[in-house]
């Protein structure tokens, strides 16, 4: 696969949209030098063929190419809708050393979703929230509305303003987006968890919620593992300050690192294990390693769909 693309590249490269589209193409050219060549470029237009049905149909030009039978696939076969959910919460603007905020890093991976799924022909939708849902589209797939969820995406990427930090409350955003979504949907929701822990019984009702209403879901987990999850900071002391409340903390790091990783990494670890066990996608997505694995697992997860 593909190295991840370096993140002041991506800073300077200024279009959300052509920078959608070379991260695809790039994903897709590795798709190609990999074990999962079997995706192939075509996806958007083909699909293989299977015995027994008629021939009328097959790409003998593509059959050429790859020695494959692929018949055309037309618009009305491609029904998948998807509905890209996304945490623009103060935790979500956390920005390491040498590398992208948690929320520039969704929101390159979201436009790039909509770019392979505008490749496939599906239909997308979007859902932006905080504590409550800011912004709401029905899953489309017109240029028009590709253009306007880029948009609209693309205002996300301005400077953070610590004064303007908001809270994360998913809970009811769930809830909500389950009963906007009124045709079975791919939900993909990025987060990075950050909630209160005592919540977390409400939090999968609200997953639920969506998987009662027949949508399949996807967690994507975005987070920096190093200094998140590992607490690999140097040896000095720090004042951290919490994004959303503004509260600061005084630390060594060294004084409390195992600790803290034992209660960070068991919390996120039950919220693993609790996906797994109510059928829902968990998706680890570490900002410090590129694209790849969130479009793998979206093109998994639509393959086992259709």
């Amino acid at each position: 696969m593909n190295p991840s693309i370096d993140p002041q590249q991506l800073a300077n490269f200024g279009n959300l949209e052509l920078l959608a589209r070379q991260v695809v193409e790039g994903f897709i050219t590795g798709l190609h030098k990999s074990p999962f060549h079997g995706f192939s470029v075509e996806f958007a237009e083909h699909r293989l063929y299977n015995k027994g049905e008629s021939t009328r149909h097959i790409d003998w030009k593509l059959f050429a190419r790859t020695e494959k039978l692929f018949t055309k696939k037309y618009e009305e076969e491609t029904n998948l809708r998807c509905q890209i959910v996304l945490d623009c919460s103060g935790s979500m603007s956390f920005q390491p050393a040498g590398n992208m905020s948690k929320l520039h890093y969704a929101v390159y991976a979201a436009a790039s979703l909509v770019e392979m799924l505008k490749r496939q022909r599906d239909a997308v939708g979007l859902s932006l929230f905080t504590d409550q849902l800011n912004l709401h589209t029905s899953a489309r797939s017109s240029m028009a509305h590709h253009r306007y969820l880029y948009s609209e995406m693309d205002k996300l990427l301005g400077p953070y303003q610590s004064d303007q930090a908001a809270k994360t409350d998913a809970i009811p955003v769930l809830h909500e987006v389950a009963e906007l979504c009124h045709r079975r949907s791919m939900v993909l929701i990025f987060t990075d968890l950050l909630d209160d822990p005592k919540k977390e019984d409400d939090f999968f009702n609200a997953l639920q919620h969506l998987k009662h209403n027949k949508h399949e879901v996807v967690v994507f987990h975005v987070i920096d593992k190093r200094t998140e999850l590992d607490f690999e900071l140097e040896n000095r002391p720090y004042t951290l300050v919490d994004m959303e409340s503004g509260e600061r903390l005084k630390l060594n790091p060294s004084a409390l690192k195992e600790k803290y990783k034992e209660l960070v990494q068991g919390y996120f670890s039950s919220l693993k294990m609790r996906c797994t066990e109510q059928g829902i996608d968990y998706v680890f997505a570490d900002i410090a390693r590129g694209y790849d694995q969130v479009l793998l697992e979206y093109l998994i997860k639509r393959q086992k769909m259709i």
